[in-house]
């Protein structure tokens, strides 16, 4: 396949995937759920949190985990009260609990009373090519309040060699435009261009099939190898494949 088939084929599958009916079966429903700026990030962030695993328990625990916030998850972060937080104490995702909740509520308040909230770490830490380090910058923000170490494990540094798949799906939905319907475009301070594949094993394996990339690991490494080949064939949005890398790979078993 020359360059510029490969690029007409996944600009193909890309406009296929990138459609409303991707959301029902997709963990980005819950922020859908919501129209408020700040509902719609934190609900995002905390979905995309647990975003690993089987997609049925990921959207089942996300729903749980929003009920407890009371469907009002902003209101929640900046009005809970300590009684608020023992009832998060029941609520488990794989190696997610309530301990980690906890912290993430704590913390996410943090970060909008002292820092201005979520966007505006990554306006003020982003580089122009790239947001992996404003995603570590984040990271040191998030964990500035006590906590215990086992929550770290939570939120990826791809500065420390993740791919962190999870934060960088998390950055796409909130930065990419909403005119496909499926993506929110609420930052509007950052660029698709910045943004970075979120690899997992599915995009991973049909991108080693399209010799998007060589590296067996899906880590840092191979996420910069990732990007720097999307952008060849998408400079200004190179993130849109990954709805034609997870669509091939997850419903078409490419």
């Amino acid at each position: 396949m020359t360059k510029a088939e490969l690029k007409s084929f996944l600009d193909s599958k890309a406009a296929q995937y990138e459609h409303p009916k991707f959301i029902g079966d997709d963990p980005i429903q819950i922020p859908h759920r919501f129209s408020k700026k700040e509902d719609i990030e934190i609900s995002g962030f905390l979905t995309a949190t647990i975003a690993w695993g089987n997609r049925k328990s990921i959207i089942n625990n996300a729903n749980r985990l929003m009920e407890l916030l009371d469907h009002a998850p902003h209101d929640f972060v900046m009005t809970h009260e300590g009684t608020d937080l023992e009832r998060l104490q029941q609520f488990v995702h794989r190696t997610f609990n309530g301990i980690d909740l906890n912290h993430f509520i704590k913390a996410l308040q943090h970060l909008y009373q002292k820092h201005q909230g979520l966007e505006a770490i990554f306006q003020k830490y982003q580089e122009p090519k790239s947001l992996q380090p404003a995603i570590s910058k984040f990271k040191s923000l998030f964990f500035e309040l006590p906590h215990e170490q086992r929550s770290q494990k939570h939120v990826s540094d791809p500065l420390r060699g993740s791919a962190a798949k999870r934060i960088n799906m998390f950055l796409r939905w909130m930065v990419r435009p909403a005119d496909k319907g499926v993506d929110f475009g609420i930052w509007q301070h950052l660029s698709p261009a910045q943004l970075s594949c979120p690899l997992d094993v599915h995009s991973g394996n049909v991108a080693r099939k399209l010799k998007l990339l060589k590296r067996k690991q899906n880590d840092a490494k191979a996420l910069a190898e990732l990007d720097k080949n999307l952008r060849t064939l998408d400079a200004l949005d190179p993130v849109k494949y990954d709805f034609a890398l997870f669509g091939l790979g997850v419903f078409e078993k490419f």
